[in-house]
């Protein structure tokens, strides 16, 4: 499988809400398309980033300079379409080489219209955003891209879209009818999974474990829920800003003493369930090789992440809430963000990564085999 070669490509323009602008050749489709700037630091995985319901909204730059080399497959989508608004790499494979590719980086972006933008230098882009900030971003490829007078212009066509502070956004991305996921092999348990932006992955997680899904749309509230009788409520990984969610089946199904078991945005809706808030990080953690330290343990496990807001609370505790203590378990090494959380006197924990991790690395897997513990125990 091979793609065109860069003197086959159109031009193309990105520019920053701030001004600042970068050229190079189209990747994918052809045309424009606008969202928040962030960059992802994984060196593989980059179909599974593609599909992630998460990303939504957001134009991703990816650090590693070579992206596509391994293709595209049918097996290791996180959802059934790509959700980036647009994206930014180095250098496109020319040639996709492994025995499970069906079709390559750059046919897959186009047959689903993202514009993308291949030939500027992602390591100074990357740099930007980490000194200025995760921001709103173009990119414009054809003849948008060669008017050299027109970069005003796009930088205010920029600036008058929404920011992702505020941003509601896990209606776009969840399911618009409740479905079942099986167990494989006996059933074990009913869990009710609210789909936040759900990822393939983690129902096969939860499948492999004798868990049958129910995966309910994002604003399913407690009598949905509670209608089918669940073991447990599963709070799914999305998008957008989680001071915009509602909370009350959290906060139900925390006073029903049900379990609970959340995932990045879930992670943050449970925490805001509990009475705190939730900041903007600067640029976000992204990638599959974020550092996360168990405090229990010590013990640090490499993690896949991608999440640009986080939980506003104190390291130390435990802290007392209307549901009982609740203490921080985990940490980012890098920056000491609040990476997990566990109720004391509930059945209710959440971390803010993705331990179903489908693209490695699978440090994380445990916390599934956590949350069927948790579930044996309160069945006792």
């Amino acid at each position: 499988m091979t793609a065109a070669t860069t003197s086959d490509r159109a031009p193309a323009l990105l520019v920053l809400e701030d001004g600042r602008s970068f050229r190079g050749f189209s990747l994918g489709a052809i045309g424009e398309t606008f969202g928040e700037a962030v960059f992802c630091t994984g060196m593989t995985g980059y179909q599974e980033t593609l599909t992630d319901p998460s990303y939504h909204r957001q134009v991703v730059v990816m650090t590693a300079p070579h992206i596509g080399n391994t293709g595209m497959n049918h097996e290791d989508v996180e959802s059934d379409r790509i959700w980036v608004s647009g994206y930014v790499v180095r250098e496109p494979a020319r040639l996709a080489s492994s025995w499970r590719a069906r079709y390559d980086l750059d046919s897959a972006l186009r047959a689903q219209g993202v514009v993308g933008i291949s030939g500027v230098d992602t390591r100074a882009l990357t740099r930007h955003l980490r000194d200025r900030g995760a921001m709103r971003v173009g990119i414009f490829s054809g003849d948008l891209a060669t008017d050299e007078s027109a970069g005003s212009t796009l930088q205010a066509r920029v600036r008058a879209t929404a920011p992702m502070t505020g941003a509601d956004l896990a209606g776009d991305v969840s399911t618009s009818a409740a479905y079942v996921v099986p167990a494989a092999g006996p059933k074990r348990f009913t869990v009710a999974a609210v789909d936040l932006g759900i990822k393939t992955m983690t129902l096969r997680r939860l499948a492999e474990r004798g868990i049958e899904t129910h995966v309910l749309p994002a604003d399913a509230g407690p009598d949905a829920v509670y209608a089918i009788d669940p073991d447990a409520v599963f709070l799914s990984n999305g998008p957008g800003d989680p001071e915009t969610a509602d909370l009350s089946l959290i906060q139900t199904a925390l006073a029903r003493r049900t379990p609970v078991f959340g995932i990045c945005l879930g992670h943050e809706l449970l925490g805001r369930a509990l009475g705190f808030s939730t900041y903007k990080l600067k640029y976000g953690h992204r990638g599959i090789n974020q550092p996360v330290q168990d405090r229990r343990t010590g013990k640090v496990e490499i993690t896949a992440h991608n999440h640009g807001f986080a939980l506003d609370m104190p390291l130390d505790g435990p802290i007392a809430t209307q549901f009982g203590r609740v203490e921080v378990t985990h940490v980012c090494l890098n920056d000491n963000v609040v990476e997990g959380l566990s109720l004391l006197d509930r059945p209710a924990f959440s971390v803010q990564y993705h331990p179903e991790a489908s693209a490695g690395p699978h440090d994380a897997r445990h916390l599934f085999d956590r949350f069927v513990s948790m579930l044996e125990e309160q069945r006792a």
